[in-house]
């Protein structure tokens, strides 16, 4: 079995996104990027998420169920962390810095008091796609797969989006998610820009945005569910998950 049908294989039946995007695991890209990857593990390279959860996004949120994409970059790099979805770690790993300020604009925005925790399968499965842009990486080496296909194939995820769905809303925070997002058509979907809650940039208008109470409104006047923002704790979420 060629590595590309091994990878299909994480995507899971009945989703939607099997029926949209199975044709491109036959593409020379994903045959490409998919033998870079097992050559990789091949090599002891370690890689995050591991290959079993490279598609949590998309096997968390079927495609009918998407009503709001929040774009990222890369996983996380450093053990326990990455788990398939963008700027989200698993329950027992401290926040990281961009994720702390998510949470305070949430806080500002909302009233709703930051979790004890920083994992966000809560929100994906209420139908946020929380999309990287490059589904994995090697630990300890940030951006150590760009460049090797991934982005394409999640250029993909988005057109499917655009295409398939109606009133979706966009959440592009940082240069590197605007122009990922530059084919969304603005007609028939919600797109909020701003800056990246990295330290770096929030402070020049991510704090204050109000993406947050803005999508809900969005979706409310739509027809659709808004958002439950608010997490479970840490203790719930482990719980939860453990059935």
């Amino acid at each position: 079995m060629h590595p590309a049908e091994g990878l299909l294989q994480q995507l899971k039946p009945g989703t939607g996104w099997d029926q949209h995007l199975a044709g491109e695991f036959s593409q020379p890209y994903m045959r490409q990027l998919a033998e870079f990857l097992a050559a990789e593990e091949a090599a002891g390279n370690v890689l995050y998420p591991p290959s079993a959860r490279c598609f949590n996004a998309l096997n968390s949120t079927p495609l009918d169920r998407v009503s709001v994409v929040i774009l990222g970059q890369d996983p996380y790099h450093g053990p326990g962390q990455a788990h398939g979805l963008c700027f989200s770690v698993r329950p027992n790993v401290p926040p990281p810095p961009s994720l702390v300020n998510i949470f305070k604009e949430i806080q500002d925005d909302l009233g709703i008091a930051p979790p004890d925790h920083g994992c966000l399968q809560p929100w994906a499965e209420q139908g946020v796609l929380l999309l990287n842009s490059v589904l994995t990486v090697v630990q300890g080496q940030a951006g150590a797969h760009q460049g090797k296909g991934w982005e394409t194939f999640t250029d993909k995820v988005i057109e499917t989006v655009n295409r398939e769905r109606e009133g979706v809303v966009f959440l592009l925070w940082g240069s590197y998610a605007r122009k990922k997002g530059r084919h969304i058509d603005r007609t028939r979907h919600l797109v909020l820009e701003g800056p990246h809650p990295s330290p770096l940039s929030a402070y020049r208008g991510f704090f204050g945005c109000k993406h947050f109470s803005r999508a809900n409104e969005w979706l409310s006047r739509n027809g659709q569910s808004p958002i439950n923002w608010a997490l479970p704790s840490r203790n719930e979420l482990i719980a939860r998950y453990q059935k």
